[in-house]
């Protein structure tokens, strides 16, 4: 083999929502990393791209890293070239950027057209949909004037383990679950890990599964359905399901509605912010996203 060949509860609770495309969680305002590159998080040094024989040696140790392995001699030598031109670009970038750096994570052997085929998928029609019905009710924290410097909601214990969606395209159901599961902490003193699965089998409204959704419409079902179950009385299968309606004895949590930020206003995200985890939605489909590892600025109100 040569590589030379190729060059709730029933308390009252309140969802807030700000939201684009893809649907990420905001857990805190304050996040603070090095300025400067710690090359054993983005994966890869600088003398690793001084030769041929560099590459190589660096593409064998991510993939032992990331428990890689190809059908056949063909697609690794494919694989390689693309994890190349995957290095130059993240490389480049950070030589770049000040804010935030890129590092060699499991997705360096994807193109960005593969990548993006495989993990995003939200369809604009929702969008319009969405855009189209709802309207923006009063701004619970409208008046809020007094802002703290900072707010880390994992501190607070508000925020539950980081969870892996795999390949199927349901980030809307993992950021609605989040922000339900921060709110009924700050109000009953409960971190309960809930079900991504049943808004995926069981909201379908609007929603589309693995093939995109929105949070609202997640919001929406969770009010109509009474609650949201638990994870471990609906487990995640990272596939789409049958709609389990039988409840049982289930314990759920349940809110009483949910409000959007105003578009394009920082303040009033900040407002929102730090009084409770928000579920935040942005375009991710840029490259960086795909190699994104960290920022290195503060973030404060």
């Amino acid at each position: 083999f040569s590589y030379n060949s190729y060059k709730l509860t029933n308390h009252k609770l309140l969802i807030l929502c700000l939201c684009f495309l893809l649907a990420l969680s905001a857990a805190s305002l304050s996040l603070s990393l090095a300025a400067s590159h710690d090359f054993s998080i983005v994966g890869y040094a600088p003398e690793d791209l001084e030769s041929h024989e560099k590459l190589i040696e660096l593409f064998e140790n991510w993939l032992s890293n990331f428990e890689k392995a190809y059908e056949t001699v063909e697609e690794k030598l494919l694989r390689f070239e693309v994890f190349k031109d995957n290095l130059k670009h993240i490389d480049e970038t950070n030589k770049k950027a000040k804010s935030y750096w890129l590092g060699l994570n499991e997705f360096a052997d994807l193109s960005h057209e593969e990548f993006k085929s495989k993990y995003l998928g939200l369809e604009t029609d929702i969008v319009k949909r969405q855009d189209n019905e709802r309207s923006y009710q009063e701004f619970a924290y409208k008046d809020v004037e007094s802002l703290p410097k900072s707010v880390d909601w994992r501190k607070k214990g508000a925020v539950s383990y980081v969870k892996n969606q795999g390949s199927c395209g349901i980030c809307w159901a993992f950021s609605t679950v989040a922000a339900v599961e921060g709110i009924n902490k700050i109000v009953t003193g409960n971190l309960t890990t809930l079900s991504e699965q049943e808004l995926i089998d069981c909201d379908t409204t609007y929603n589309n599964g693995c093939n995109g959704g929105l949070m609202d419409y997640a919001f929406d079902y969770i009010v109509r359905n009474g609650g949201l179950r638990k994870e471990e009385d609906y487990p995640y299968s990272m596939e789409e399901g049958t709609c389990e309606t039988q409840k049982d004895e289930s314990e759920t949590v349940t809110i009483n509605g949910h409000q959007d930020v105003p578009t394009n206003d920082e303040k009033s995200l900040l407002k929102a912010l730090a009084h409770q985890p928000l579920s935040v939605a942005i375009d991710a489909s840029g490259r960086e996203f795909q190699f994104y590892s960290g920022v290195s600025t503060l973030l404060s109100i």
